[in-house]
Parts: structure tokens; C-alpha cells; sequence
């Protein structure tokens, strides 16, 4: 039997509300799956969402299209050996449900904190903004989020720091066979 030369590769999928501590879990995660000799990359909704969406409007059309595209270049990502992860709200199920369906290797990550909490966080300004009706499409405020109903995994931000958040993920991962 031929061995592939593609390592292991998994999309980790790193969801909840706007400022719940997504981006800390990633950045605390990738160094230490970079460690493990993976190649890694995080598909970081802001960054892509200014080359794809320039002037987002945040309409359901928009984030549709724009959840379908992030879905993809991760599944494209995965299937090349990388392992992914997405940094992003998404705050319907169907959109991580999308992704789920075109990636086998998927582990589903609820970064869960409550609304004040993330209010609190928000360093962007994006309830400020929706609270001032600059912005008609927060998750949390105007637009519902959809928690995940059955994640592999679910780490309450409040009560677990960075780091240790990226250890329980790679504790799920080694437990999975994942990595």
C-alpha cells in the first residue's frame, strides 16, 4: 500500500458570538499545532471578509455567499494536508453545517459567553455600533446566532483562558486520532 505524503489534516471551526474569545483560542492554538509539525492555517472571517465583501453589508445574501466561500477554501485547505482554523461567528448552524458536509475531518468548537460579557469585550466596536443602529446586523442583538446544538466540544471564554481553551482542543484532537 502507497502511503500519502499528506499529513493528517482537520478543520477546526472556532464559533460564537462577536467578541467571545474566537481570535485568543486561535492565536493560542496555532503555535501550538505549528508545534506538532502541522501545517496550519487560520481562516480569520475579518481578513478574508475584506477581500471578498470590501464594503460588507452583512445581508443574508451576503453571508451566504460569503460562509459558502469561507466553507470552501477551508475544504480546499484540508483536502492539501493544512489543517484550518476558522476563526468566524457564523452565526447560522446551516453555514457550519455547510462546512461539516464538504469536510470530513471537522471538529466543532462552541466558544460560548454571555452577550454582556462579549459587550464588554468588544474592542471593534461592533454592538457599539449596533446599539447606535450603525449597523443592523449583529449577531446577539439584531441577528440571531444559533449556538451549536451538538459541538464536539464547548469552552466557556468566562472561565477559561486562552491557552487552556487551545489545550482542551488538542486534548480533543489527540482523543479523536485527529492529529
Amino acid at each position: 500500500m502507497i502511503q500519502s505524503s499528506i499529513p493528517q489534516s482537520v478543520a477546526i471551526w472556532l464559533t460564537g458570538l462577536p467578541a467571545s474569545g474566537k481570535s485568543a483560542i486561535a492565536a493560542a492554538l496555532k503555535p501550538k499545532l505549528d508545534a506538532l509539525g502541522l501545517r496550519v492555517e487560520v481562516l480569520e472571517s475579518d481578513a478574508l471578509r475584506q477581500v471578498l465583501t470590501p464594503a460588507p453589508t452583512y445581508s443574508r445574501d451576503e453571508r451566504d455567499l460569503f460562509y459558502r466561500a469561507l466553507a470552501f477554501f477551508g475544504s480546499r485547505l484540508v483536502a492539501q494536508g493544512v489543517t484550518v482554523i476558522f476563526d468566524a461567528t457564523a452565526n447560522r448552524r446551516a453555514y457550519r453545517d455547510f462546512a461539516r458536509r464538504l469536510i470530513s475531518n471537522f471538529i466543532e468548537v462552541a466558544v460560548e459567553c454571555p452577550l454582556e460579557v462579549c459587550m464588554e469585550r468588544d474592542k471593534k466596536g461592533t454592538y457599539k455600533k449596533g446599539l447606535a443602529r450603525e449597523s443592523a446586523t449583529v449577531p446577539g442583538l439584531q441577528d440571531a446566532y444559533e449556538a451549536p446544538l451538538t459541538p464536539e466540544l464547548r469552552i466557556d471564554s468566562t472561565a477559561t483562558a486562552p491557552e487552556a481553551a487551545a489545550d482542551k482542543i488538542l486534548t480533543l484532537l489527540r482523543e479523536r486520532q485527529a492529529i
